[in-house]
C-alpha cells in the first residue's frame, strides 16, 4: 500500500489514505467500490492521478486504484480497460493504422479519466471518437453501457466529472472508440499544421501525428518525465475561460494593449488562459517567492512541484495568479483539476 497519496499523483503531492486497494479489472473495481459503499466508507477513485490535486491531509476513506489495463482492437473499434495507461491506449491505435487519437497523444493519465475530463489537445477532444462508455452506477449497483450522447460533453467536463459528497455517482470502467482506418483527425490546430506543413484541415499518417504532437508536448514539459519537475503537474492547470461576447473581448484587449486569440465556443469566445496569465504580469518559472512550487519553466499554464512543495503551496500559488489575471482583465480563471480535501482560498478581491 503506497504511504501517501503523493506516490499516486503526477504532482508528486497528496498525504495519506486511510485505506487502499487495488483493482486490476473492471469486475474488480465494479465489486470493491460496491464494498466501501456498503459500508458507508469514502471512496477516492485513482486511476493515473494525472488530474487530482490532494490535500496535505490526504484522504479520509479508501482509495480505490485502477489499474486493470486491457486493451482491445477489433477492426476500427479499440476498447480499453479505464486502468489503461492512455498514451498506451493512443500508441495501440496508431500502431494498429488507426487514426483519430493521434492528436492526444502525450497525455498523462488513465483511459477512464478521458470521458470524465473530454480530455482534448491540439483540436481534437475524446467526444469526437467515443462510442461508449461502461459504467457502474452506484446507487443501483448496475453496469451498463452507455452512449456518448448520455454524458453531457463539454468543454473539459462531462456530467461524469459531477462528484457529490462521496465522489462520482457513476465509475467509469471500461472505454470504446470508433476509429478511422489509416489516416489521422483532422490537423486544425494551427502550431501542429505548421509543424506537419499541412493546410488546416488535412491529414497525414497517424504515426507522423503522433510523434510531432510528442515533440511539441515534450517541448513544452507536458509528458512525464520523473528527472524534469516541470511535468511535475496536472497539465493545464486551468481552463481556458470563456466570455460571452465581442465586448468582453474587446476589454481585454484594450486592458492588455494588444490583440488576444480567440476561438469560438457554444456560450460565447473561449480565449487563451495562458496568454492572460502571461500578459497578467505572470513568468515562466514565477514562484512568488515560494520555494516548494512554481509556473512550469516552459508552459505558463502549468502549476508544478518543484520537488519540495505541498500542496498549500501550490494552491496559493494558483489563487494567485487567478486573483491576477481577475485584476488586469476581469476573466475569471478556473481549475481543471479535481480537489480533493482542498480547494483555492478565497479570492482577495
Amino acid at each position: 500500500m503506497p504511504e501517501l497519496l503523493s506516490e499516486l499523483t503526477t504532482l508528486r503531492l497528496g498525504g495519506p489514505a486511510r485505506a487502499y486497494v487495488r483493482c486490476e479489472s473492471a469486475a474488480e473495481t465494479a465489486r470493491e467500490v460496491a464494498r466501501c459503499d456498503a459500508a458507508g466508507e469514502p471512496v477516492l477513485l485513482v486511476g493515473g492521478g494525472s488530474n487530482l490535486v490532494v490535500s496535505d491531509a490526504g484522504f479520509d476513506g479508501t482509495v480505490v486504484h485502477l489499474r486493470g489495463e486491457k486493451i482491445e482492437i477489433e477492426g476500427m473499434t479499440l476498447t480499453a480497460d479505464a486502468g489503461a495507461v492512455w498514451d498506451d491506449v493512443v500508441a495501440a491505435s496508431v500502431d494498429a493504422g488507426l487514426g483519430g487519437l493521434e492528436c492526444l497523444s502525450g497525455i498523462p493519465g488513465s483511459a477512464g479519466a478521458t470521458p470524465v475530463q473530454n480530455v482534448g489537445a491540439y483540436g481534437v477532444e475524446v467526444a469526437a471518437w467515443l462510442d461508449a462508455v461502461e459504467l457502474y452506477h452506484r446507487a443501483t449497483g448496475e453496469t451498463a453501457w452507455v452512449a456518448p450522447e448520455t454524458l453531457g460533453l463539454a468543454y473539459r467536463t462531462s456530467r461524469l466529472k459531477q462528484h457529490g459528497a462521496n465522489g462520482p455517482a457513476d465509475v467509469v470502467l471500461r472505454v470504446r472508440f470508433a476509429l478511422t482506418d489509416g489516416a489521422s483527425a483532422p490537423i486544425r490546430y494551427g502550431e501542429l499544421a505548421r509543424a506537419l506543413e499541412v493546410e488546416p484541415g488535412g491529414t497525414v499518417e497517424p504515426a507522423r501525428a503522433r510523434a510531432e504532437v510528442l515533440a511539441l508536448r515534450r517541448s513544452k514539459g507536458m509528458v512525464l518525465d520523473p528527472a524534469d519537475h516541470d511535468t511535475w503537474s496536472v497539465g493545464s492547470f486551468f481552463t481556458n475561460p470563456v466570455v460571452p461576447d465581442d465586448a468582453a473581448v474587446a476589454r481585454v484587449e484594450e486592458a492588455a494593449g494588444e490583440s488576444t486569440p480567440r476561438y469560438p465556443a457554444p456560450a460565447g469566445i473561449k480565449l487563451s488562459a495562458g496568454w492572460l496569465i502571461e500578459r497578467a504580469g505572470f513568468h515562466k518559472g514565477f514562484a512568488g517567492g515560494r520555494t516548494g512550487v512554481s509556473l512550469s519553466t516552459k508552459h505558463t499554464l502549468a502549476l508544478t512541484n518543484r520537488g519540495t512543495g505541498t500542496t498549500a503551496e501550490l494552491l496559493a500559488l494558483a489563487a494567485e495568479v487567478r486573483d491576477g489575471v481577475f485584476a488586469r482583465f476581469g476573466v475569471e480563471l478556473h481549475p481543471e483539476p479535481v480537489l480533493v480535501g482542498a480547494e483555492l482560498p478565497s479570492s482577495r478581491r
